[in-house]
């Protein structure tokens, strides 16, 4: 049998990924803020994903903060954790890393919206299960 401490790990690994993105927005910015990598023609060769980097950045701190806040909820009152939790967190997980892939490297609106989709149903499900599955 699971515990609530399970959620700890998918947790983390939404920190690491938004520690990669500020990784990953700094290395986009290096050549606009420090004059460094900037192609023959003087531009940063980057340009076009730096915005959409910084996009999700933000993403990272709009739905995601209702998983942490559901999570950190069961930990605490680990009476109301069902495994299906741990399942739906890593469901949450899987869709964010696939929401940055869309958002970063595609233009696909409708891609990006389905993989929200799954990340809010996810998010959704594990409040559902909080507040009436007791």
């Amino acid at each position: 049998m699971q515990s609530s401490h399970a959620l700890i790990f998918p947790m983390f690994v939404h920190v690491a990924w938004t520690f990669l993105l500020y990784g990953a927005l700094t290395v986009a910015r290096a050549p606009v803020v420090w004059k460094f990598g900037l192609s023959v023609d003087g531009k940063n060769p980057f340009a076009d994903i730096e915005p959409r980097v910084s996009a999700n950045l933000r993403n990272q701190f709009e739905w995601p903060l209702f998983f942490h806040i559901v999570c950190l909820l069961l930990i605490v009152n680990p009476t109301w954790f069902t495994p299906v939790h741990v399942a739906l967190a890593w469901v949450f997980i899987t869709g964010r890393l696939l929401h940055s892939l869309v958002q970063v490297f595609t233009a696909n609106v409708r891609a990006r919206g389905l993989v929200f989709t799954i990340n809010f149903l996810a998010v959704l499900a594990m409040w559902i299960l909080v507040v009436f599955g007791r």
